[in-house]
């Protein structure tokens, strides 16, 4: 049954992954997925998130954090967990490998609750979990916040590859803000330089283009570029970096200015890449970063 709730200000839709963290062959599992480092950085900003997410029934445990965390979830039972192992060396922690540890299904209309948002942000890891007609479906309902990786980034056997969108044009018409990844943009655009590659995807549609490298933030806002470093002490956060850039922009977004929420953004997945986990806030510490 479809549920009607209280609204929020973020609706996050994604799957909940136990994935495998190595780095130098030492091996960590850890709870993983864009909802779960995105929702708990919104938390720590002062937003109301809702989560719809799938997983298989003895992981649910998980969920608490973030139920804790004052995140209202709404979970499905899957034949399996979604999970990724990314293999880092210490010595360079930019640089990953990635494999696929499973897949937790498609949503299904049904998955989400009917709740309004102020911003639907669809946050998957894996091609598959959202699919277009669904993606149109959640647009009707309000402004959508997508990160392109659960388009390319396709499972084949237990690899991760990219995979170029064939419905990227029909898709990219109900984004309003749209993440990716230096590497993505110039897979997608062909453009090497990130402000052409992000202006390049928004004539598709979104309003703004959110994208990120290892050297900070870049953001294309309504034929403005606005830009954010990212100046980590140390790298050992690495995982999670993405999700919680795009989350705290589009959060912060809502009643900020484009170049402020960028800079925030900056702060934020700068201090995220200090630690490992989600980010643990305070607000505070990310305002003084900025300066």
């Amino acid at each position: 049954m479809v549920e009607r709730d209280a609204g929020v200000d973020i609706l996050m839709i994604g799957h909940i992954a136990v994935d495998q963290i190595v780095v130098d062959g030492q091996s960590e599992t850890a709870t993983g997925g864009g909802v779960y480092y995105g929702g708990m950085a919104l938390r720590r900003l002062g937003m109301s998130v809702a989560v719809a997410t799938r997983l298989h029934p003895r992981d649910f445990p998980r969920l608490e954090e973030m139920r804790d965390a004052g995140i209202r979830v709404y979970a499905t039972a899957a034949e399996e967990t979604s999970g990724i192992e990314n293999t880092y060396r210490s010595a360079n922690m930019e640089t990953r490998q990635t494999r696929a540890l499973g897949f937790a299904g498609a949503f299904r209309p049904e998955d989400i609750p009917d709740l309004p948002a102020r911003v639907v942000m669809i946050s998957p890891i894996i091609a598959g979990e959202v699919d277009l007609p669904l993606l149109a479906r959640l647009a009707r309902r309000g402004p959508v916040a997508l990160d392109v990786q659960g388009f390319v980034r396709v499972r084949v056997g237990e690899d991760l590859v990219f995979r170029p969108w064939a419905e990227m044009a029909e898709g990219l018409r109900h984004v309003t803000y749209l993440k990716v990844d230096h590497a993505e943009a110039e897979h997608l655009t062909g453009l090497s330089a990130p402000a052409e590659a992000a202006a390049r995807l928004a004539a598709y549609g979104p309003r703004e283009v959110v994208l990120t490298r290892s050297e900070g933030v870049l953001v294309w806002a309504e034929g403005e570029v606005h830009r954010a470093p990212f100046t980590p002490r140390s790298l050992v956060g690495r995982t999670g970096r993405g999700d919680t850039c795009f989350s705290t922009y589009v959060g912060w977004r809502l009643d900020h200015g484009a170049a402020e929420a960028a800079r925030l953004a900056g702060a934020v997945t700068t201090l995220k890449q200090e630690r490992p986990g989600p980010w643990p806030g305070p607000l505070s510490a990310a305002l003084e970063r900025i300066g």
